[in-house]
């Protein structure tokens, strides 16, 4: 789901784990995907193994790392490896890997040094400021109850939502965001504050810092806001859809348009330290 929806994915799909001759499975391992990715004008197949793991460093055995290798050098196709460390995704080539002590390792900073999620597959990291986010004015119309207790006061409101904006980077009130940039907010962690006056409640969430966030993490961010509260996510009903998110066809197109129009106030693409040959070779 994560290729594609980053955008330069035409086709990704499992690889049946199920080999004959039993005997196979002592020279080869099936990895878990095939993916064909546009890269300055041409398709690129790669295979993919995923994993998936709390800890910060990734661990392959000898002989199961010689085996994926065996796979794909017969098909000559690069073996790449998906790692999810916590929420974070990196896509790296198995040649990363080090011989430890007994094992074939590679730390999380090592990952994301030489991810190709971006090279590749079109991931991005941008920035939503400190002060951007949503606000309400509500009116109050009716109070429906008021209870004292000790010196606390506690009242109960019919209220109307007078007025709803955006403030954008440099502060302005902003009503003319579209459906698709308003969303990026609410990938964020907003902060919730409240003024009250007479006759009106102020409501703001906003960004409290500024947070950096990876297009590939804002799928599970925007994902949850229009799945709702307490409900599960079914990522074989979502990878169906031809829109992953509603109203989102074009993420990194969202957030271009955001940083023209004063919401973000950066992007990054990321390179990874060392470009594996299958990309630099013409």
């Amino acid at each position: 789901m994560v290729c594609t929806w980053l955008g330069r994915c035409k086709l990704v799909h499992k690889l049946d784990q199920i080999q004959t001759p039993i005997a196979s499975g002592e020279v080869f391992q099936v990895p878990d995907l095939l993916a064909l990715f546009e890269y300055k004008d041409r398709i690129v197949p790669v295979l993919i193994e995923v994993k998936s793991t709390e800890v910060r460093t990734l661990s392959f055995r000898p002989d199961y790392r010689n085996r994926l290798l065996a796979y794909a050098e017969v098909l000559r196709l690069p073996m790449l490896i998906a790692w999810k460390h916590h929420s974070i995704w990196s896509l790296f080539d198995i040649s990363h890997m080090q011989m430890a002590r007994k094992n074939y390792n590679i730390s999380i900073g090592a990952a994301l040094s030489e991810s190709l999620l971006s090279a590749l597959a079109g991931d991005f990291s941008y920035t939503l400021p400190r002060g951007t986010g949503l606000h309400l004015r509500l009116r109050k119309e009716e109070l429906t109850s008021s209870t004292r207790r000790e010196s606390e006061i506690r009242e109960e409101w019919r209220m109307v939502v007078d007025d709803v904006y955006y403030t954008d980077r440099d502060g302005k009130q902003r009503r003319d965001l579209s459906p698709d940039i308003q969303a990026l907010f609410f990938v964020n962690s907003l902060e919730e504050s409240q003024e009250h006056t007479a006759s009106h409640v102020n409501w703001h969430f906003t960004v409290d810092d500024d947070e950096n966030k990876f297009a590939h993490m804002a799928l599970v961010g925007l994902l949850d806001w229009y799945t709702g509260t307490g409900e599960t996510l079914n990522w074989r009903e979502v990878v169906k859809r031809t829109t992953p998110v509603p109203g989102v066809a074009d993420f990194a197109e969202t957030v271009k348009r955001a940083l023209d129009e004063g919401v973000v106030k950066s992007i990054f693409h990321l390179k990874p330290q060392t470009l594996p040959l299958f990309l630099s070779a013409p």
